[in-house]
């Protein structure tokens, strides 16, 4: 798992820690950001050409130089075949793209545009700029977020943290809004990426309640649309099916943004380009172009619902709908979620800023700036992390490869939870357990992050029981315990990225704060305490009385075995106010 350096951090305001300025980034699929929190605010830094926005796409000039941000957004459109953009959506797999004579992964172009940024602030703020907070997709995988901490450590900065991106719209909301919210919900649709965060405010703060998302739906997906929709009618004699694919598809998307950005502002716009001398063009209505994207503003829906599902929060219950990301600055979005959600959502935050505004918080706030000395973060894991075992099959085997959840998404972090595993075989000499993460039923469907492996004495067949415990911190590392209590063996294993050349105090740093966490919410003093009251209760009474305390008993033990602590302070509170009734003689 990815695991972010932790270092004792002074109080030196305006992004600093220690001597280093610390700069929030969003890396994004269409367009990047860098900003710093000082003075007591968020602040973006324009690059070279004095905008705030920089295109990630990265492209070679006619002497092989590289060329990063619009120099090669402008490339792109003459000589696709020598610059390439939307390379977010390929981070952490191993595909590549030539450019000129050397190949690239996305992490190495992430690099490029990254170390740009870099440049711009330290040309900005006149000192150099080594440590950052950069966001990432909250439904990124760990492969993903494991090559996004690369592409930044490539170019030259330590990452203190990745931060969820609609976490961090929600953060730069908040702190310009600073006041209590009930729970909202943060829609943000990116150039490739589509995330939903449902966000609480209260006392300072900000906790993230539940996140979904789609990795593979985005501004991109509503260009195709759009293409599919266009070249029919302004090619319908198939003249240019003799074009160069690559020339042609790189004017084809430049249209459809184009035509996309202006159907923003008019009922309808222009699709054209100009091919060999002459033109090809056509009017696109924003109802046809409605019709043709609804596949995908159907799947705007699922990672809403799940969100909800996820956290116990009906529609009616959301304060508002921030909208997040340049996407959703299309009219046909906007129509579906005022549908969606019954209301007009909130645009108040600039959709292509608040990210980068958010990351900007989140720098200050790992600075300890003063000024944000009352605000405090919650963040969600946003995938579940389990172990492959074998189930019976209904027939006297067993099938393997079954994904048994431990950590379940959307569980608030850092948080620890244990599960018990017996043997499947007599006689068996040995348990392996594969680390997973994803939400597939079978493991193969999974991204398998390591395994452990630990010796059991020999005995009948579901007569060794073996708890596995995993711990997760806010940083993203993973730490699993393995322990068999017939034997009294036990196996650790720490999941982080090796690449990242962290350092071992760092680790026991950061494994020190988990062990906190490794107590059963049985064991902890205020349930102990509750359950040993309840224990009382149940011997003075006799009759009904006694049976109902019993059932209370039940349920609250039932809540503890669950480990979810909004789940075990909702149910504590309830049986305490319980048996304070029954004590003082309200019941019965």
């Amino acid at each position: 798992m990815r695991l972010a350096a932790a270092r004792n951090l002074a109080n030196h305001g305006e992004g600093r820690a220690g001597d280093a300025m610390i700069v929030g980034i969003d890396l994004g699929t269409t367009n990047s950001a860098i900003g710093v929190f000082r003075d007591g605010r968020p602040e973006l830094i324009p690059n070279a050409l004095g905008a705030l926005l920089t295109p990630s796409a990265v492209a070679l000039d006619d002497s092989g130089a590289l060329l990063v941000g619009q120099a090669a957004r402008d490339r792109e459109s003459t000589h696709p075949e020598l610059a390439v953009s939307s390379f977010k959506r390929r981070m952490g797999t191993r595909q590549t793209v030539k450019l000129g004579k050397r190949d690239f992964n996305a992490e190495e172009l992430s690099a490029l545009v990254l170390a740009s940024l870099k440049a711009d602030a330290e040309a900005a703020l006149g000192e150099p700029v080594t440590r950052a907070i950069i966001t990432v997709p909250a439904y990124f995988n760990d492969r993903q977020r494991k090559a996004t901490r690369r592409a930044g450590e490539l170019a030259g900065l330590t990452v203190e943290r990745l931060i969820n991106e609609p976490t961090a719209a929600a953060l730069a909301y908040g702190i310009q809004s600073q006041e209590e919210k009930e729970p909202f919900l943060v829609f943000d649709l990116g150039g490739g990426t589509f995330d939903v965060s449902i966000v609480e405010m209260f006392d300072g703060v900000i906790e993230v309640r539940a996140s979904a998302g789609d990795n593979r739906l985005g501004g991109d997906d509503f260009n195709e649309a759009m293409i599919d929709l266009a070249r029919p009618k302004i090619d319908p004699g198939g003249e240019l099916a003799a074009a160069d694919p690559v020339k042609l598809r790189a004017l084809l998307v430049a249209a459809a943004e184009q035509c996309r950005r202006r159907l923003s502002d008019a009922a309808e716009a222009m699709f054209d380009i100009v091919w060999d001398g002459r033109h090809f063009g056509t009017t696109i209505t924003g109802d046809a172009f409605e019709q043709a994207a609804a596949p995908l503003l159907n799947r705007l829906r699922e990672p809403v619902l799940r969100s909800l599902r996820d956290s116990d929060i009906r529609v009616d219950s959301l304060s508002e709908v921030i909208l997040v990301g340049g996407g959703t600055r299309m009219p046909v979005v906007r129509r579906t979620i005022t549908r969606m959600f019954g209301r007009f959502p909130n645009s108040s935050i600039h959709p292509d800023h608040a990210v980068a505004l958010g990351a900007a918080v989140q720098a200050g706030l790992k600075a300890r700036d003063a000024a944000l000395d009352e605000v405090r973060l919650t963040d969600v894991c946003p995938y579940t992390l389990g172990v492959d075992v074998g189930v019976s099959d209904g027939r006297g085997g067993f099938r393997n490869g079954i994904f048994s959840p431990i950590i379940e998404r959307n569980t608030p972090i850092p948080a620890s939870r244990m599960q018990y595993y017996s043997t499947l075989q007599a006689n068996q000499r040995q348990v392996t357990f594969g680390i997973f993460q994803g939400e597939a039923r079978e493991v193969e469907g999974n991204v398998k992050l390591g395994q452990v492996t630990i010796p059991v004495p020999p005995a009948p067949a579901g007569h060794v029981e073996v708890e596995c415990r995993f711990s997760y911190d806010t940083s993203g590392l993973l730490e699993v315990d393995v322990f068999v209590p017939a034997s009294g063996q036990t196996r650790n294993l720490v999941l982080f990225d090796e690449e990242e050349g962290v350092s071992r105090e760092e680790i026991d740093k950061r494994r020190k704060v988990l062990a906190d966490l490794k107590r059963h919410p049985r064991e902890e003093s205020e349930n102990v305490a509750l359950l040993a009251r309840a224990a009382r209760c149940y011997e003075s009474f006799i009759g009904e009385r006694r049976q109902i305390v019993g059932e209370w008993t039940a349920a609250f033990e039932a809540a503890l075995a669950s480990q979810d602590p909004r789940q075990i302070a909702a149910a504590r509170a309830e049986f305490s106010a319980s048996l304070d009734a029954i004590e003082a003689d309200r019941y019965l």
